[in-house]
């Protein structure tokens, strides 16, 4: 489960990288994209205006001939056979401004219509004196037009107009648009799967070391393994460096465990014998009382700091059958004169995170106080549970016996440190107290209810690799 979990937030970071490089690919194509397309509008529109102003030039260049402005002046279709068409979309137009009589000539393609002039906010007015924009035609169709004013001296001031059919404009955009949306997305497609590849090899390293690590913890390894990538070498390093210092940390903390039990023991084993001289004195008898206290007390959080140190060694990995199998054949030894049974069931793969000591003690503790309760029956249940995918497995340990149980007030008594409910029965008193302490180091429980088979049920949870 823990693998998965690493599995899930690796393919996590490489889902947001990339997604974040395909954002960011397909924002700058798409601004690159309009960019382009405005460019080549713009520069289309200048080729068309080169165009109309030519045709401009050259009507202008007619109108001002000597015998112009005469009314039978034949103009000519200025090298473009759509002037000659009617409602071809290329028209010209030259009209008197300075006269309140209509003077107005137009190319054969106007027919009888005339064009619409512009003004400051449909065009643009050059340094060369000629207005550029855009009208509606005879025919609602979109033109580009320029006009310029000329002044004729005597013949009079007039508008002369040319207009060209803005489909080309258009026609030629969308054609250049259609290509580049086809090359752009043959790029994006090769971007996103270098970018895939890419995210995917970058990242191949981060996957080793977290396959790394899930192999320490295990306890299938002992050190992150191989050569890794510059960026990802120190990472490497000082992981290593930090197990290596944890497992020191812990042995210190062993050695130093050792040496305070001894320290303590001589004093204690001195003082139970000086008192043992006066057995008969009431002062030595409460000495004698209170060194056993001391003992249980020393013992017992020596073991808690014993274990303490253990539980933070990683890769430590027990497998649970051997070590039931090995204290179901110890319990029927000790316990032959009442010839009880214990059987066992369960998962025989199932795997315990933590010293094979830690879990022997626990179970232990749990079926010798089985045994001493039943009558003739101890049953031991071995189970591993997926929780959800946020959550390890745990392994469960169920111990039941058909001796007389508990109440539910006596369970919780049995539970706290030296509760004893049948001074009759061998023991100090610590067992159930102690198994409670060291599930709980291991981020696990113990829980006691009824049993099936009519006694007590202790169920052990603990943390399954």
């Amino acid at each position: 489960m823990d693998h998965e979990l690493r599995k899930r937030g690796t393919s996590s970071l490489a889902t947001r990288l990339f997604l974040s490089a395909t954002a960011w690919v397909v924002v700058i194509l798409v601004i690159t994209g309009f960019v382009l397309s405005s460019v080549y509008r713009q520069a289309v529109e200048r080729s068309f205006d080169r165009r109309l102003n030519l045709y401009l030039r050259t009507l202008i260049a007619e109108a001002a001939t000597p015998d112009e402005p005469g009314a039978d002046h034949p103009f000519q279709s200025l090298g473009e056979p759509l002037f000659e068409i009617p409602l071809s979309g290329w028209y010209w137009q030259i009209a008197r401004v300075d006269s309140d009589k209509v003077d107005v000539r137009s190319s054969r393609s106007l027919w009888d219509k005339q064009l619409t002039k512009l003004d400051d906010t449909t065009g643009t007015l050059t340094p060369a004196g000629v207005r550029i924009g855009y009208v509606s035609g005879p025919e609602d169709q979109r033109l580009r037009i320029v006009e310029r004013q000329v002044d004729f001296g005597s013949d009079g001031k007039f508008l002369v107009t040319v207009a060209g059919d803005a489909t080309e404009i258009v026609d030629e955009t969308r054609t250049f648009d259609y290509y580049l949306g086809g090359t752009f997305l043959t790029l994006t497609l090769v971007l996103v799967f270098t970018t895939i590849f890419q995210v995917r090899f970058g990242l191949a390293p981060l996957k080793r070391i977290s396959d790394s690590l899930a192999a320490i913890r295990s306890g299938r390894a002992e050190r992150l393994e191989g050569e890794f990538p510059v960026e990802i070498a120190p990472l490497a390093r000082e992981t290593n460096a930090l197990i290596d210092a944890n497992r020191e940390i812990v042995e210190r903390a062993r050695t130093h465990v050792g040496n305070l039990a001894h320290a303590i023991k001589t004093p204690l084993s001195v003082i139970v014998n000086e008192a043992n001289v006066h057995g008969a004195d009431p002062f030595a008898s409460k000495v004698l009382e209170q060194a056993d206290v001391m003992r249980d007390q020393v013992a017992h959080h020596l073991e808690r700091a014993r274990i303490a140190a253990r539980v933070t060694v990683v890769g430590t990995i027990t497998d649970v059958t051997p070590v039931i199998e090995g204290l179901r054949r110890t319990m029927e030894k000790i316990h032959r004169d009442k010839d009880i049974a214990i059987d066992v069931e369960g998962n025989e793969q199932a795997k315990f995170r933590g010293e094979r000591q830690d879990l022997e003690e626990m179970v232990g503790n749990l079926v010798d106080n089985a045994c001493k309760w039943a009558r003739s029956r101890v049953f031991i249940e071995v189970m591993v549970n997926v929780l959800t995918a946020d959550r390890p497995p745990m392994l469960h340990i169920i111990v039941d016996d058909d001796g007389p149980g508990l109440s539910p007030a006596e369970r919780t008594q049995v539970a706290r440190r030296g509760q004893r409910l049948d001074e009759s029965k061998p023991g100090s008193g610590l067992g159930l107290s102690i198994i409670v302490e060291l599930a709980a180091l291991y981020q696990g429980n113990l829980s006691l209810g009824t049993s099936p088979i009519g006694g007590l049920r202790a169920e052990l949870i603990l943390p399954a690799a």
